[in-house]
Protein backbone atom coordinates (compact mmCIF):
# COMPACT_ATOMS: atom_id res chain seq x y z
CA UNK A 1 0.00 0.00 0.00
CA UNK A 2 1.36 3.41 -0.95
CA UNK A 3 1.96 6.26 1.49
CA UNK A 4 0.20 9.60 0.90
CA UNK A 5 0.32 12.92 2.74
CA UNK A 6 -2.55 15.41 2.77
CA UNK A 7 -1.90 19.14 2.61
CA UNK A 8 -4.69 21.62 3.41
CA UNK A 9 -4.35 25.33 2.59
CA UNK A 10 -6.75 27.89 4.13
CA UNK A 11 -6.48 30.78 1.69
CA UNK A 12 -8.35 34.05 1.63
CA UNK A 13 -10.79 33.26 -1.16
CA UNK A 14 -10.74 29.46 -1.05
CA UNK A 15 -9.24 26.38 0.52
CA UNK A 16 -7.06 24.00 -1.47
CA UNK A 17 -6.34 20.37 -0.72
CA UNK A 18 -3.78 18.04 -2.28
CA UNK A 19 -2.41 14.56 -1.78
CA UNK A 20 1.29 13.89 -2.38
CA UNK A 21 3.44 10.80 -2.47
CA UNK A 22 6.91 10.83 -0.78
CA UNK A 23 8.49 11.97 -4.08
CA UNK A 24 6.34 15.10 -4.11
CA UNK A 25 4.09 13.96 -6.94
CA UNK A 26 0.55 15.34 -6.85
CA UNK A 27 -1.82 12.39 -6.65
CA UNK A 28 -5.06 14.38 -6.33
CA UNK A 29 -6.23 17.96 -5.78
CA UNK A 30 -9.40 19.65 -4.59
CA UNK A 31 -10.71 23.01 -3.50
CA UNK A 32 -13.70 25.03 -2.36
CA UNK A 33 -14.40 28.75 -2.47
CA UNK A 34 -15.89 30.81 0.37
CA UNK A 35 -16.73 34.50 0.75
CA UNK A 36 -15.09 37.47 2.44
CA UNK A 37 -17.45 39.96 4.07
CA UNK A 38 -16.78 43.73 4.00
CA UNK A 39 -19.50 45.09 6.32
CA UNK A 40 -17.83 48.50 6.78
CA UNK A 41 -14.99 50.45 5.25
CA UNK A 42 -11.72 48.96 6.45
CA UNK A 43 -13.37 45.76 7.70
CA UNK A 44 -12.71 42.33 6.19
CA UNK A 45 -14.22 39.30 7.93
CA UNK A 46 -14.69 35.59 7.42
CA UNK A 47 -16.63 32.87 9.18
CA UNK A 48 -14.19 30.12 10.30
CA UNK A 49 -17.04 27.59 10.10
CA UNK A 50 -17.11 28.19 6.34
CA UNK A 51 -13.39 27.32 6.16
CA UNK A 52 -14.12 24.02 7.89
CA UNK A 53 -17.11 23.28 5.68
CA UNK A 54 -14.97 24.08 2.63
CA UNK A 55 -12.17 21.78 3.79
CA UNK A 56 -14.57 18.90 4.44
CA UNK A 57 -16.25 19.28 1.07
CA UNK A 58 -12.94 19.62 -0.80
CA UNK A 59 -11.41 16.55 0.85
CA UNK A 60 -14.53 14.41 0.44
CA UNK A 61 -14.83 15.20 -3.24
CA UNK A 62 -11.10 14.79 -3.86
CA UNK A 63 -11.12 11.35 -2.22
CA UNK A 64 -14.29 10.26 -4.03
CA UNK A 65 -13.47 11.68 -7.47
CA UNK A 66 -9.99 10.13 -7.53
CA UNK A 67 -10.77 6.76 -5.96
CA UNK A 68 -8.36 7.31 -3.07
CA UNK A 69 -8.19 4.75 -0.27
CA UNK A 70 -8.19 6.83 2.98
CA UNK A 71 -6.05 4.12 4.60
CA UNK A 72 -3.16 5.31 2.42
CA UNK A 73 -3.05 8.74 4.09
CA UNK A 74 -0.23 8.76 6.68
CA UNK A 75 -0.57 12.33 7.93
CA UNK A 76 -2.27 15.71 7.53
CA UNK A 77 -0.66 19.15 7.51
CA UNK A 78 -2.56 22.42 7.41
CA UNK A 79 -1.44 25.95 6.56
CA UNK A 80 -3.44 29.13 6.71
CA UNK A 81 -3.67 32.83 6.06
CA UNK A 82 -2.06 35.08 8.63
CA UNK A 83 -3.31 37.29 11.47
CA UNK A 84 -6.72 35.86 12.24
CA UNK A 85 -8.21 36.45 15.68
CA UNK A 86 -10.64 33.57 16.08
CA UNK A 87 -12.36 33.91 19.46
CA UNK A 88 -13.43 30.58 20.99
CA UNK A 89 -15.48 30.18 24.14
CA UNK A 90 -14.96 27.38 26.68
CA UNK A 91 -17.11 24.99 24.65
CA UNK A 92 -15.07 25.64 21.51
CA UNK A 93 -17.71 27.78 19.79
CA UNK A 94 -16.66 30.67 17.54
CA UNK A 95 -18.01 33.84 19.12
CA UNK A 96 -17.95 36.15 16.10
CA UNK A 97 -16.66 36.45 12.53
CA UNK A 98 -12.87 36.82 12.53
CA UNK A 99 -11.18 39.91 11.11
CA UNK A 100 -8.65 38.69 8.54
CA UNK A 101 -5.24 39.98 7.45
CA UNK A 102 -6.64 42.78 5.24
CA UNK A 103 -8.82 44.19 8.06
CA UNK A 104 -7.69 47.64 9.26
CA UNK A 105 -10.39 48.55 11.79
CA UNK A 106 -7.90 48.60 14.69
CA UNK A 107 -5.69 51.35 13.30
CA UNK A 108 -6.65 53.70 16.14
CA UNK A 109 -5.87 51.01 18.72
CA UNK A 110 -2.38 50.62 17.25
CA UNK A 111 -1.75 54.34 17.66
CA UNK A 112 -3.08 54.34 21.21
CA UNK A 113 -0.90 51.37 22.15
CA UNK A 114 2.21 52.91 20.60
CA UNK A 115 1.59 56.11 22.56
CA UNK A 116 1.14 54.16 25.78
CA UNK A 117 3.94 51.59 25.49
CA UNK A 118 6.12 53.23 22.78
CA UNK A 119 6.66 51.84 19.32
CA UNK A 120 10.27 51.03 20.20
CA UNK A 121 9.32 48.75 23.09
CA UNK A 122 6.78 46.86 20.98
CA UNK A 123 9.19 46.43 18.08
CA UNK A 124 12.12 45.37 20.24
CA UNK A 125 10.28 42.29 21.52
CA UNK A 126 8.32 41.05 18.53
CA UNK A 127 10.44 42.42 15.67
CA UNK A 128 7.44 43.90 13.88
CA UNK A 129 5.79 47.34 13.87
CA UNK A 130 2.34 48.00 15.32
CA UNK A 131 -0.03 47.59 12.39
CA UNK A 132 -3.81 47.01 12.32
CA UNK A 133 -3.59 43.86 10.21
CA UNK A 134 -1.90 41.91 13.01
CA UNK A 135 -3.74 39.70 15.49
CA UNK A 136 -3.04 41.52 18.73
CA UNK A 137 -4.81 44.84 17.93
CA UNK A 138 -7.85 42.85 16.83
CA UNK A 139 -7.98 41.24 20.27
CA UNK A 140 -7.81 44.70 21.85
CA UNK A 141 -10.53 45.84 19.45
CA UNK A 142 -12.74 43.08 20.85
CA UNK A 143 -12.03 44.33 24.35
CA UNK A 144 -12.93 47.92 23.47
CA UNK A 145 -15.81 47.47 21.01
CA UNK A 146 -17.12 43.92 21.64
CA UNK A 147 -16.64 43.43 25.40
CA UNK A 148 -19.21 40.62 25.42
CA UNK A 149 -16.97 38.69 22.99
CA UNK A 150 -13.78 39.48 24.89
CA UNK A 151 -15.21 38.38 28.24
CA UNK A 152 -16.37 35.02 26.84
CA UNK A 153 -13.15 34.33 24.92
CA UNK A 154 -11.23 31.34 26.25
CA UNK A 155 -8.69 31.03 23.41
CA UNK A 156 -7.60 32.98 20.35
CA UNK A 157 -6.72 30.80 17.37
CA UNK A 158 -5.18 31.27 13.93
CA UNK A 159 -6.70 29.93 10.72
CA UNK A 160 -4.69 26.71 10.58
CA UNK A 161 -4.93 26.08 14.31
CA UNK A 162 -8.72 26.38 14.08
CA UNK A 163 -8.84 23.73 11.36
CA UNK A 164 -6.48 21.53 13.40
CA UNK A 165 -8.84 22.01 16.37
CA UNK A 166 -11.80 20.90 14.26
CA UNK A 167 -9.82 17.86 13.12
CA UNK A 168 -8.43 16.79 16.49
CA UNK A 169 -10.11 18.68 19.33
CA UNK A 170 -6.65 19.99 20.33
CA UNK A 171 -5.97 23.71 20.80
CA UNK A 172 -2.48 24.81 19.73
CA UNK A 173 -0.44 27.73 18.40
CA UNK A 174 2.32 26.97 15.93
CA UNK A 175 5.50 29.03 16.12
CA UNK A 176 5.32 30.46 12.59
CA UNK A 177 2.03 32.27 13.31
CA UNK A 178 3.35 33.87 16.51
CA UNK A 179 4.53 36.96 14.67
CA UNK A 180 1.02 38.40 14.62
CA UNK A 181 1.15 39.06 18.36
CA UNK A 182 3.22 41.82 19.96
CA UNK A 183 3.60 39.71 23.12
CA UNK A 184 5.56 37.07 21.15
CA UNK A 185 9.32 37.09 21.75
CA UNK A 186 10.74 36.83 18.25
CA UNK A 187 14.19 35.88 19.46
CA UNK A 188 13.12 33.10 21.85
CA UNK A 189 9.91 31.91 20.18
CA UNK A 190 7.74 32.16 23.31
CA UNK A 191 5.09 34.36 24.89
CA UNK A 192 6.28 37.25 27.04
CA UNK A 193 4.00 37.43 30.08
CA UNK A 194 5.07 40.96 30.99
CA UNK A 195 4.05 42.23 27.55
CA UNK A 196 0.78 40.26 27.71
CA UNK A 197 -0.06 42.14 30.88
CA UNK A 198 1.05 45.49 29.44
CA UNK A 199 -1.12 45.02 26.36
CA UNK A 200 -4.09 43.76 28.35
CA UNK A 201 -4.22 40.36 26.65
CA UNK A 202 -4.80 37.59 29.22
CA UNK A 203 -2.06 34.97 28.88
CA UNK A 204 -4.69 32.21 29.19
CA UNK A 205 -6.15 33.26 25.83
CA UNK A 206 -2.95 32.27 24.02
CA UNK A 207 -2.42 28.56 23.30
CA UNK A 208 0.90 26.88 24.01
CA UNK A 209 3.43 27.27 21.20
CA UNK A 210 4.56 24.15 19.35
CA UNK A 211 6.84 23.38 16.38
CA UNK A 212 4.98 23.40 13.08
CA UNK A 213 5.77 19.76 12.29
CA UNK A 214 4.80 18.44 15.72
CA UNK A 215 1.97 15.90 15.65
CA UNK A 216 -0.55 17.48 17.99
CA UNK A 217 -3.42 15.01 17.69
CA UNK A 218 -5.27 12.49 15.58
CA UNK A 219 -8.34 12.80 13.40
CA UNK A 220 -11.44 12.29 15.53
CA UNK A 221 -14.35 10.05 14.61
CA UNK A 222 -16.60 13.04 13.88
CA UNK A 223 -13.99 14.89 11.81
CA UNK A 224 -13.14 11.75 9.85
CA UNK A 225 -16.81 11.25 9.01
CA UNK A 226 -17.18 14.84 7.80
CA UNK A 227 -13.99 14.68 5.71
CA UNK A 228 -14.55 11.21 4.29
CA UNK A 229 -11.35 9.91 5.89
CA UNK A 230 -10.43 7.29 8.46
CA UNK A 231 -10.24 7.98 12.17
CA UNK A 232 -6.82 8.35 13.80
CA UNK A 233 -4.73 9.96 11.03
CA UNK A 234 -1.89 11.98 12.68
CA UNK A 235 -2.29 15.76 12.31
CA UNK A 236 0.61 18.24 12.47
CA UNK A 237 0.29 21.70 14.03
CA UNK A 238 0.75 23.34 10.63
CA UNK A 239 1.86 26.87 9.90
CA UNK A 240 1.58 30.17 8.09
CA UNK A 241 0.62 29.83 4.42
CA UNK A 242 3.54 31.96 3.20
CA UNK A 243 5.98 29.92 5.29
CA UNK A 244 4.57 26.61 4.07
CA UNK A 245 4.69 27.90 0.51
CA UNK A 246 8.30 28.88 1.11
CA UNK A 247 9.05 25.34 2.28
CA UNK A 248 7.11 23.86 -0.64
CA UNK A 249 9.22 25.95 -3.02
CA UNK A 250 12.35 24.34 -1.56
CA UNK A 251 13.51 27.28 0.57
CA UNK A 252 15.08 25.68 3.65
CA UNK A 253 18.59 27.20 3.81
CA UNK A 254 19.75 30.75 4.67
CA UNK A 255 19.76 33.09 1.67
CA UNK A 256 17.20 31.16 -0.34
CA UNK A 257 14.19 33.28 -1.30
CA UNK A 258 10.56 32.58 -2.17
CA UNK A 259 8.47 34.84 -4.41
CA UNK A 260 4.81 34.66 -3.53
CA UNK A 261 2.15 34.79 -6.22
CA UNK A 262 -1.08 33.95 -4.44
CA UNK A 263 -3.92 36.28 -3.49
CA UNK A 264 -1.25 38.40 -1.82
CA UNK A 265 2.19 39.06 -3.26
CA UNK A 266 5.60 39.44 -1.73
CA UNK A 267 8.73 37.52 -0.88
CA UNK A 268 10.33 35.57 1.99
CA UNK A 269 14.09 35.41 2.55
CA UNK A 270 15.31 32.55 4.75
CA UNK A 271 17.77 33.66 7.46
CA UNK A 272 19.37 31.90 10.43
CA UNK A 273 19.97 35.02 12.54
CA UNK A 274 17.43 37.42 14.04
CA UNK A 275 17.24 40.49 11.75
CA UNK A 276 14.25 42.78 12.19
CA UNK A 277 13.42 45.86 10.12
CA UNK A 278 10.29 47.97 10.81
CA UNK A 279 9.56 48.26 7.09
CA UNK A 280 9.32 44.48 6.67
CA UNK A 281 7.79 41.45 8.38
CA UNK A 282 9.78 39.01 10.51
CA UNK A 283 8.51 35.59 11.55
CA UNK A 284 9.73 32.11 12.29
CA UNK A 285 9.97 29.73 9.36
CA UNK A 286 8.18 26.41 9.63
CA UNK A 287 11.70 24.94 9.46
CA UNK A 288 13.23 24.91 12.99
CA UNK A 289 16.06 27.35 13.62
CA UNK A 290 15.13 29.62 10.72
CA UNK A 291 13.38 32.96 10.37
CA UNK A 292 11.74 34.51 7.32
CA UNK A 293 12.29 38.18 6.53
CA UNK A 294 9.22 38.92 4.48
CA UNK A 295 7.72 41.59 2.30
CA UNK A 296 3.97 41.36 1.83
CA UNK A 297 1.70 43.29 -0.52
CA UNK A 298 -2.10 43.19 -0.47
CA UNK A 299 -2.33 43.24 -4.27
CA UNK A 300 -0.71 40.11 -5.64
CA UNK A 301 -2.73 37.67 -7.71
CA UNK A 302 -5.79 39.22 -6.11
CA UNK A 303 -5.25 42.39 -8.14
CA UNK A 304 -5.51 40.48 -11.42
CA UNK A 305 -8.51 38.58 -10.03
CA UNK A 306 -10.23 41.92 -9.32
CA UNK A 307 -9.40 43.16 -12.82
CA UNK A 308 -10.86 40.00 -14.35
CA UNK A 309 -14.06 40.12 -12.29
CA UNK A 310 -14.72 43.81 -12.96
CA UNK A 311 -13.43 44.39 -16.51
CA UNK A 312 -12.68 41.04 -18.17
CA UNK A 313 -15.31 38.59 -16.86
CA UNK A 314 -15.39 36.68 -20.15
CA UNK A 315 -11.64 35.96 -20.07
CA UNK A 316 -9.78 33.19 -18.28
CA UNK A 317 -6.53 33.96 -16.51
CA UNK A 318 -4.69 32.16 -19.31
CA UNK A 319 -6.38 34.41 -21.87
CA UNK A 320 -5.48 37.49 -19.82
CA UNK A 321 -1.85 36.35 -19.80
CA UNK A 322 -1.94 35.86 -23.56
CA UNK A 323 -3.29 39.39 -23.99
CA UNK A 324 -0.64 40.83 -21.67
CA UNK A 325 2.02 39.22 -23.83
CA UNK A 326 0.82 41.25 -26.83
CA UNK A 327 1.41 44.54 -24.99
CA UNK A 328 4.85 46.12 -24.98
CA UNK A 329 7.00 46.32 -21.79
CA UNK A 330 5.98 49.42 -19.86
CA UNK A 331 2.35 49.06 -21.00
CA UNK A 332 2.39 52.19 -23.12
CA UNK A 333 3.12 54.36 -20.11
CA UNK A 334 0.31 53.00 -17.92
CA UNK A 335 1.43 52.41 -14.32
CA UNK A 336 -0.59 50.54 -11.70
CA UNK A 337 -0.39 50.84 -7.91
CA UNK A 338 -1.65 47.48 -6.53
CA UNK A 339 -2.79 48.85 -3.16
CA UNK A 340 -6.21 47.24 -3.33
CA UNK A 341 -6.79 46.88 0.42
CA UNK A 342 -4.39 49.47 1.74
CA UNK A 343 -0.80 48.29 1.61
CA UNK A 344 1.52 46.37 3.85
CA UNK A 345 5.30 46.41 3.52
CA UNK A 346 7.26 48.45 3.02
CA UNK A 347 4.96 51.51 3.07
CA UNK A 348 2.47 50.26 5.73
CA UNK A 349 -0.39 52.52 4.75
CA UNK A 350 -3.91 51.17 5.39
CA UNK A 351 -5.37 54.08 3.42
CA UNK A 352 -3.27 53.54 0.31
CA UNK A 353 -5.42 53.07 -2.81
CA UNK A 354 -5.13 51.22 -6.08
CA UNK A 355 -4.38 53.52 -9.01
CA UNK A 356 -4.13 53.28 -12.81
CA UNK A 357 -2.00 56.21 -14.02
CA UNK A 358 -1.38 57.24 -17.62
CA UNK A 359 -4.73 56.32 -19.19
CA UNK A 360 -5.75 57.81 -22.54
CA UNK A 361 -8.02 56.90 -25.44
CA UNK A 362 -5.26 54.85 -27.00
CA UNK A 363 -4.78 52.51 -24.02
CA UNK A 364 -5.86 48.95 -24.69
CA UNK A 365 -7.19 46.27 -22.39
CA UNK A 366 -4.00 44.29 -23.02
CA UNK A 367 -1.94 47.22 -21.71
CA UNK A 368 -4.08 47.52 -18.60
CA UNK A 369 -3.69 43.81 -17.87
CA UNK A 370 0.06 44.02 -18.36
CA UNK A 371 0.23 47.20 -16.23
CA UNK A 372 -1.50 45.29 -13.42
CA UNK A 373 1.15 42.56 -13.64
CA UNK A 374 3.95 45.13 -13.77
CA UNK A 375 2.58 47.01 -10.74
CA UNK A 376 2.70 43.82 -8.66
CA UNK A 377 6.26 43.25 -9.90
CA UNK A 378 7.21 46.80 -8.86
CA UNK A 379 5.88 46.12 -5.35
CA UNK A 380 8.05 42.97 -5.25
CA UNK A 381 11.10 45.00 -6.28
CA UNK A 382 10.34 47.58 -3.59
CA UNK A 383 10.32 44.87 -0.91
CA UNK A 384 13.48 43.20 -2.23
CA UNK A 385 15.33 46.51 -2.24
CA UNK A 386 14.17 47.20 1.32
CA UNK A 387 15.39 43.77 2.43
CA UNK A 388 18.77 44.42 0.82
CA UNK A 389 19.03 47.67 2.80
CA UNK A 390 18.30 45.62 5.93
CA UNK A 391 21.18 43.27 5.06
CA UNK A 392 19.26 40.37 3.47
CA UNK A 393 19.99 40.25 -0.24
CA UNK A 394 18.08 37.79 -2.42
CA UNK A 395 19.60 35.81 -5.24
CA UNK A 396 17.51 33.54 -7.41
CA UNK A 397 13.82 33.63 -6.48
CA UNK A 398 11.67 30.49 -6.13
CA UNK A 399 8.20 31.38 -7.43
CA UNK A 400 5.03 29.85 -6.04
CA UNK A 401 1.29 30.44 -6.18
CA UNK A 402 -1.14 30.62 -9.06
CA UNK A 403 0.59 33.64 -10.59
CA UNK A 404 3.66 31.49 -11.27
CA UNK A 405 1.56 29.61 -13.83
CA UNK A 406 1.63 32.73 -16.01
CA UNK A 407 4.86 32.66 -18.01
CA UNK A 408 4.59 36.31 -19.02
CA UNK A 409 3.94 37.50 -15.45
CA UNK A 410 6.89 35.51 -14.13
CA UNK A 411 9.12 36.94 -16.88
CA UNK A 412 7.94 40.45 -16.02
CA UNK A 413 8.91 39.87 -12.38
CA UNK A 414 12.37 38.70 -13.45
CA UNK A 415 12.80 41.73 -15.73
CA UNK A 416 11.57 44.24 -13.13
CA UNK A 417 13.59 42.86 -10.19
CA UNK A 418 16.71 41.84 -12.08
CA UNK A 419 16.56 38.45 -10.35
CA UNK A 420 16.50 35.02 -11.93
CA UNK A 421 13.35 33.06 -11.09
CA UNK A 422 12.87 29.33 -10.74
CA UNK A 423 9.39 27.79 -10.76
CA UNK A 424 8.94 24.48 -8.94
CA UNK A 425 5.40 23.22 -8.23
CA UNK A 426 3.91 26.75 -8.46
CA UNK A 427 0.29 26.47 -7.31
CA UNK A 428 0.92 23.28 -5.33
CA UNK A 429 3.86 24.69 -3.33
CA UNK A 430 1.76 25.76 -0.34
CA UNK A 431 -0.16 22.50 0.03
CA UNK A 432 3.09 20.60 -0.52
CA UNK A 433 4.72 22.58 2.29
CA UNK A 434 1.83 21.71 4.60
CA UNK A 435 2.10 18.05 3.62
CA UNK A 436 5.86 18.15 4.23
CA UNK A 437 5.20 19.20 7.84
CA UNK A 438 3.09 16.09 8.31
CA UNK A 439 5.71 13.97 6.55
CA UNK A 440 8.54 15.14 8.78
CA UNK A 441 6.31 14.88 11.85
CA UNK A 442 5.35 11.28 11.11
CA UNK A 443 8.83 10.19 10.02
CA UNK A 444 8.20 9.80 6.30
CA UNK A 445 11.31 11.98 5.94
CA UNK A 446 14.03 12.35 8.57
CA UNK A 447 14.25 16.11 8.19
CA UNK A 448 13.38 19.10 6.03
CA UNK A 449 16.51 18.95 3.90
CA UNK A 450 15.70 15.36 2.96
CA UNK A 451 12.07 16.26 2.33
CA UNK A 452 13.05 19.13 0.02
CA UNK A 453 15.63 17.01 -1.78
CA UNK A 454 13.09 14.28 -2.54
CA UNK A 455 10.10 16.43 -3.47
CA UNK A 456 11.20 19.73 -5.07
CA UNK A 457 11.88 19.87 -8.79
CA UNK A 458 12.34 23.04 -10.83
CA UNK A 459 10.01 23.03 -13.83
CA UNK A 460 10.94 26.35 -15.48
CA UNK A 461 13.56 29.08 -15.17
CA UNK A 462 13.51 32.76 -16.16
CA UNK A 463 16.39 35.21 -16.57
CA UNK A 464 16.07 39.02 -16.66
CA UNK A 465 16.09 40.51 -20.17
CA UNK A 466 18.67 43.34 -20.23
CA UNK A 467 16.94 44.86 -23.26
CA UNK A 468 14.00 46.03 -21.13
CA UNK A 469 15.92 47.11 -18.02
CA UNK A 470 15.81 50.81 -18.88
CA UNK A 471 12.05 50.67 -19.52
CA UNK A 472 11.36 49.00 -16.20
CA UNK A 473 13.75 51.22 -14.27
CA UNK A 474 11.74 54.18 -15.57
CA UNK A 475 8.46 52.45 -14.74
CA UNK A 476 9.64 51.64 -11.23
CA UNK A 477 10.71 55.24 -10.65
CA UNK A 478 7.24 56.37 -11.76
CA UNK A 479 5.66 53.78 -9.47
CA UNK A 480 7.60 55.08 -6.46
CA UNK A 481 6.88 58.73 -7.24
CA UNK A 482 3.16 58.12 -7.70
CA UNK A 483 2.64 56.92 -4.14
CA UNK A 484 4.84 59.71 -2.76
CA UNK A 485 2.80 62.32 -4.60
CA UNK A 486 -0.60 60.78 -3.83
CA UNK A 487 -0.05 59.70 -0.22
CA UNK A 488 -1.53 62.82 1.38
CA UNK A 489 -4.55 62.72 -0.94
CA UNK A 490 -5.11 59.02 -0.16
CA UNK A 491 -5.04 59.77 3.56
CA UNK A 492 -7.25 62.87 3.35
Amino acid sequence: MRTLLLGVDIGTSSCKTALFDPEGKVVAQGGCEYPVSYPRKGWAEQDPAQWWEGVCRAVREMISDNGIDPAEIAGIGTDGQSWSAIALDREGNVLCPTPIWTDTRSEEICRETEDRLTAEKLFDLCGNPAKPGYTWPKILWYRKHRPEVFEKTEKILQSNSYIVYRMTGEITQDISQGYGLACFDMRKGCWDEEMCEALGIPRRMLPEIVPCHQIVGKLTVDAAKQMGLREGIPVAAGGLDAACGTLGAGVVSPGQTQEQGGQAGGMSICIDQYAADPRLILGFHVVPGRWLLQGGTTGGGGALKWLRETMCPELSFAEMSALAETAEPGSGGVTFLPYMAGERSPIWDPKACGVFFGLNFGVTRAQMIRACMEGVAYSLRHNLETAAEAGARAGVLRAMGGSANSRIWTQIKADVTGCGIEVPGSDTATTLGAAMLAGVGTGVWQGFEEAARQTIRVNRTYEPDPAVKEIYDWGYETYRKLYGNLKDLMNA
